[in-house]
């Protein structure tokens, strides 16, 4: 699907506001209701948007820590990255994991209640020999930016006139 500027302000208001209401994403991107509902329609249906999300104030329900794990595997066969990627899709705290090219093997994104937890998790990791040869353990102190709205508009093409606006 070939994106315009139109759809790149659709994804940029939603990726901030996602519970907004269709007139009011309507309206903040210049369009009428119904071509805007169907540009969304659109961009779903082309698996562009692939879901809404609520961002969580973590700290408001409880204790925790968020740690970045750089992992090495002790082999690198495909089946092994397989074995090691399914355990850590069963893992509940391991909230993201990105496979790397150059360095480490895969970088993991780990939110738990206390280190304690969190070596609990590396242990166990460790024990279903699912290939760990090595980690490297990094506990966030503060955030400093999260997420946030990707560069639509640089990544579809379009320059950067809409990711820089606020």
């Amino acid at each position: 699907m070939q994106l315009d500027r139109r759809d790149i302000e659709i994804l940029r208001v939603l990726s901030r506001e996602g519970r907004i209401t269709k007139t009011a994403l309507a309206e903040k991107v210049g369009l009428s209701p119904t071509p805007c509902w169907e540009r969304l329609k659109k961009l779903e249906s082309a698996g562009i948007i692939v879901g809404y999300h609520a961002e969580i104030a973590l700290k408001r329900i409880g204790p925790h820590v968020t740690v970045f794990m750089a992992a090495e595997l002790a082999d690198h066969t495909a089946a092994r990255f397989r074995i090691f990627e399914d355990e850590v899709r069963r893992r509940d705290e391991i909230t993201a994991c990105w496979a790397l090219g150059g360095g480490y093997d895969y970088l993991l994104q780990v939110i738990a209640r206390d280190i304690d937890a969190y070596q609990r998790l590396v242990d166990d990791l460790l024990e279903a020999h699912i290939g760990l040869a090595r980690y490297f353990t990094y506990i966030v102190t503060k955030p400093v930016k999260g997420a946030g709205v990707p560069p639509l508009a640089l990544i579809a093409g379009l320059g950067a006139a809409e990711d820089s606006s606020a």
